[in-house]
């Protein structure tokens, strides 16, 4: 029989599929009134992970849906890269997931049954890591495959991290290589190097956990977690929502190792143009392979954490004793507002 490749049935891959930044808010634009609640503490009014709503004084709960095409040839990987992803908004803003449900589209007439079948197990196998169940979902007959999880999860109020609260002074750190945007590219064009196959899988299916754990830090002032806009757009979002600027050094941005060889072989995502596009007059001190690796969208990426410059320490110490100690150095900081939104140093 014919291997099948899953990804030469989409036209976009993982995160990549996302719509960029600026035309998402052509998109979300409304003249319509919303009736005030004050009980949803996380709603449209910001570019947050999930939406949140308050139960009780000590409950509030976590709502958030995440889906794309296949990134990965594997049916099996891609419903846990694309669960993983999902599971992760729930994550980023501090929370415990509670359960998923699942979000199906296949291409009955082109994949047999027996792939979604894989997708779902993938999925499956990501929830039981995460300790929730996959109660339910919806499927439809579509062109191109398409996977995802819409998730539940819970968190106290106190504990809710969002990403536009980070303060002047604060440290910021990453808790995953960037770069699984490159690596895919170069595997859709068949030109990964042996010992790069499945090294972006790999990363792309660990579950952020380490978000719940955070949201319990009460130094940590804001967190997101790097997806489809690149470490670049998510960072602009973080200092943009605190009225704040981000300066970055880049060379203490942790990358995945051999990226320079793919991007002189123009083995890049086209969604890190677009990216670069809705963004670059914000930027400054851009240029080369930092546009490509800053601009790359990454599938389920790390953690973006704003920690108080008084616990800096204390921070770094909490991810060595999680086992992060390569991510345990700033990637920059936040400073009082300047003529552009990030300065890369």
């Amino acid at each position: 029989m014919e291997e099948i490749r899953l990804t030469q049935y989409s036209h976009g891959a993982g995160c990549g599929c996302k719509i960029t930044p600026a035309t998402l808010e052509q998109i979300l634009k409304s003249n319509i009134a919303v009736p005030t609640d004050k009980k949803l503490l996380v709603g449209n009014s910001s570019n947050d992970d999930a939406a949140v709503y308050l139960i009780s004084d000590d409950q509030a709960v976590i709502s958030t849906t995440d889906f794309f095409m296949p990134i990965v040839d594997d049916a099996h990987d891609f419903g846990m890269i694309a669960s993983a992803n999902a599971i992760s908004d729930v994550y980023a803003m501090g929370g415990k997931p509670l359960l998923a449900v699942a979000i199906l589209g296949w291409p009955i007439n082109k994949l047999s049954p027996e792939l979604a079948q894989k997708v779902i197990e993938g999925a499956r196998k990501i929830c039981v890591q995460a300790g929730i169940p996959l109660a339910g979902g919806h499927s439809i007959d579509s062109p191109e495959p398409i996977f995802g999880l819409a998730v539940t999860g819970l968190i106290h109020p106190k504990d809710l991290k969002q990403n536009n609260t980070a303060i002047e002074g604060d440290f910021l750190y990453l808790t995953k290589k960037l770069g699984v945007g490159v690596l895919t590219t170069a595997e859709k064009k068949a030109q990964l190097k042996t010992e790069h196959i499945g090294v972006a899988a790999a990363q792309m299916k660990q579950l952020n956990k380490l978000g719940e754990k955070v949201g319990a830090l009460d130094y940590v002032s804001a967190m997101t977690d790097v997806t489809g806009f690149g470490l670049l757009g998510h960072v602009i979002e973080m200092a943009e929502g605190a009225s704040l600027t981000a300066e970055i050094e880049y060379n203490h941005i942790p990358l995945i190792e051999g990226l320079d060889g793919y991007i002189a072989m123009m083995c890049v995502p086209d969604n890190s143009f677009r990216n670069w596009k809705s963004y670059d007059q914000k930027v400054s001190g851009i240029s080369g392979n930092s546009l490509l690796t800053l601009c790359d969208p990454q599938t389920n990426g790390g953690l973006l954490i704003a920690v108080n410059e008084n616990h800096k320490n204390d921070f770094e110490n909490f991810l060595r004793s999680e086992g992060l100690s390569e991510f345990a150095q700033p990637i920059g900081r936040m400073k009082a507002k300047q003529e552009k939104t990030v300065e890369l140093k």
